[in-house]
């Protein structure tokens, strides 16, 4: 079964060297059900919509199984939200998703699947800097990017709740065949 491991929101902003000169990657686990409209999770904030938010990334997904790799990786330990994500999940191939499919989460919130993440320099910031050289190239090589989504349906959601796959388009391009990299 594929579930919902955590839901995420901003933890706090934090000052960035970028060009926006704050960032909403801290996100961390939220406790109890989360309501979930067209711009995402309720209470989290998208600091650049421009690249990181809007209607067409709303939400971003990355899979429990990706996160263990890179906790082997990195060795160390990385909780939901470490990714800047709002939703940790397993037990779905997050990374063979097919761009206009659709996924329930919970009993009402339904979700599309948009495009991939494409990794950032706030992001290598995040990861580590100096410590983690090449880190967006790293990220982009293995592969393990995640999707965005946008929401179809608002509802609530809760770690905990079964992900249904509910329509997956013919024909349609995974995450990683439209992915072009950094």
């Amino acid at each position: 079964m594929s579930r919902l491991v955590a839901v995420c929101a901003v933890h706090r902003l934090l000052p960035d060297a970028g060009t926006v000169g704050i960032t909403a990657i801290d996100k961390r686990a939220v406790d109890g059900p989360v309501k979930v409209g067209p711009y995402g999770a309720y209470a989290d904030v998208q600091a650049d919509r421009k690249h990181h938010g809007g209607l067409e990334k709303a939400l971003y997904a990355y899979s429990q199984e990706d996160a263990d790799y890179w906790a082997s990786e990195l060795a160390r330990e990385l909780p939901p939200g470490w990714f800047g994500e709002n939703l940790r999940v397993e037990g779905i191939d997050v990374n063979a998703a097919l761009v206009g499919e659709q996924w329930r989460i919970g009993a009402s919130v339904i979700v599309e699947v948009t495009m991939p993440r494409t990794p950032c320099q706030t992001f290598a910031r995040r990861v580590g800097g100096d410590a983690e050289r090449g880190w967006v190239r790293r990220f982009s090589e293995a592969r393990r990017l995640g999707p965005y989504l946008r929401v179809v349906k608002n509802g609530k959601i809760e770690a905990g709740d079964e992900i249904v796959v509910l329509h997956r388009p013919e024909g349609a391009s995974t995450i990683l065949d439209i992915y072009t990299g950094p």
